[in-house]
């Protein structure tokens, strides 16, 4: 998770601001409340195989939104969002990359223990087979490097297909709750990225403190039945950023 991407890059990357042709890639940095549940500390033992599609309910302070996941767009994504979730990982994470027009990224805890478990714990590429479109789930990772996925994750607000050709491989879409998503607070844009030592070392604490006005998520459940059929595709509803295809 940390340290995969010197220092220097980060902040080289921090001071460019996205756009709607923005070529920034989103990056890693660590966040949330301190985890509970034992089996985060042991990544090597989640490995269990997700439902060919499963739907994960995001409470939030600002409001629910639901992801829909198709396992055959990124297996090996999929999987591990699945076993994340089942273990409560993002419960507690706030949104710490809020950039309009881009991204809103979230996806690591506070507890120190847990960012150690999860630094080495990669998974291998999946193929691209869905673009970047907005309301698209996806893997943050370390420019360049494919294999470097841990468990940092992205919606796009709008079209960026552009991060296509680098990658990054959608497993999942927001299929209700985009106007949650598009509501985040976006006032700190990429600023928290630029003090990962402080994140790294003092978790959300440290973001409550220099960062308090962050939206966080309060639970993320999967709430389709294992292997059940999933729901039609529905496009995300939203006010502003484009819909997906």
């Amino acid at each position: 998770m940390m340290g995969c991407v010197p220092a220097a890059a980060w902040a080289q990357a921090a001071n460019s601001k996205p756009a709607a042709t923005q070529t920034a890639k989103p990056r890693s940095t660590a966040i949330s409340r301190t985890a509970t549940d034992p089996a985060l500390l042991k990544p090597a033992t989640l490995k269990a195989q997700a439902p060919a599609e499963y739907d994960v309910k995001f409470v939030t302070t600002k409001g629910d939104f639901v992801v829909h996941v198709t396992r055959a767009w990124a297996p090996n994504g999929a999987d591990r969002f699945y076993n994340l979730v089942k273990h409560h990982f993002y419960d507690g994470n706030s949104f710490f990359r809020v950039v309009p027009n881009f991204v809103v990224q979230f996806g690591l805890t506070g507890n120190p223990a847990v960012n150690k478990a999860w630094t080495d714990a990669k998974i291998k590429a999946d193929p691209v087979k869905q673009s970047n479109k907005a309301g698209y789930l996806t893997y943050a990772m370390a420019p360049g490097d494919t294999n470097s996925r841990t468990t940092q994750v992205f919606i796009s607000f709008g079209d960026n297909s552009f991060l296509d050709k680098d990658g990054f491989a959608p497993f999942g879409q927001v299929t209700s709750g985009m106007e949650v998503v598009e509501s985040l607070y976006s006032g700190y844009a990429d600023a928290p990225t630029s003090h990962q030592g402080e994140i790294t070392n003092e978790g959300k604490a440290y973001l409550d403190k220099n960062f308090p006005k962050l939206d966080s998520i309060k639970t993320a459940t999967i709430v389709a039945p294992a292997g059940a059929a999933a729901t039609p595709a529905h496009k995300p509803a939203s006010s502003g950023a484009a819909k997906p295809q």
